[in-house]
């Protein structure tokens, strides 16, 4: 199964997405200093047939608020493009920008927050506002059966989307979680890795080789 860098979102939110005050002035600010810059809500990333959907914290500011696609441009996709090409969920080659020669393959990338936030931290307000897009993305993958978590926020993010309490799946790097199943009775499960930050790697919380382990389980929750 194949997809190619299809970017976009059907039931995300729209380029001028008013729903958070703080987020849309912060937005605007960046779009005066900017103007070359995306500076809008970032859109997914990958087919609507992708069996793995990967869900991060929320834009960077220089990384995906600037390139337009999730992960891309930052320190976080450093890790996780190549990672991805290693373990088969992508080809090509990964370049810091949005028009690059990297495909995804079998693999979504979205965000529990759309848009960039002031100090890379969203509110639970904003968290719980955008949640509702998150609904939409895991509705509209009929055959996805992995979520990947990047660190607590976008784990708790995909809970609540689910329709779960956080007390029902604790956030543990490596765990996998069962989830509600497809209405057609394929299990789905959520898997949670730390996030790929520069803060995480660079303090040695998150290794190279502990990253590729969270994948191989991935593919084996899909291939089994």
């Amino acid at each position: 199964m194949t997809t190619g860098d299809i970017t976009g979102d059907s039931g995300g939110p729209p380029a001028d997405c008013g729903l958070c005050a703080r987020l849309r002035s912060f937005r605007q600010h960046w779009r005066s200093a900017e103007p070359r810059w995306h500076n809008a809500p970032v859109p997914s990333f990958g087919g609507g047939d992708a069996r793995l959907l990967i869900v991060g914290l929320a834009p960077g500011l220089r990384g995906a608020n600037r390139t337009g696609r999730p992960f891309t441009g930052d320190g976080a996709g450093e890790l996780l493009f190549p990672t991805l090409i290693a373990a088969g969920f992508a080809s090509g080659s990964y370049e810091r920008r949005a028009h690059d020669r990297l495909t995804l393959r079998d693999c979504r990338i979205s965000n529990a927050v759309r848009c960039v936030p002031p100090a890379n931290r969203p509110t639970p307000e904003e968290i719980h506002t955008c949640n509702r897009f998150l609904v939409a993305e895991l509705a509209a993958l009929p055959q996805l059966r992995v979520v990947l978590a990047l660190g607590t926020v976008a784990h708790r993010a995909v809970l609540t989307a689910c329709g779960l309490k956080a007390a029902a799946a604790p956030f543990v790097h490596g765990t996998r979680h069962a989830l509600p199943a497809r209405l057609d009775g394929g299990a789905r499960f959520l898997v949670d890795s730390y996030h790929c930050s520069r803060l995480n790697t660079n303090t040695g919380r998150l290794s190279a080789e502990m990253f590729r382990a969270v994948f191989a389980d991935i593919r084996s929750l899909i291939e089994g």
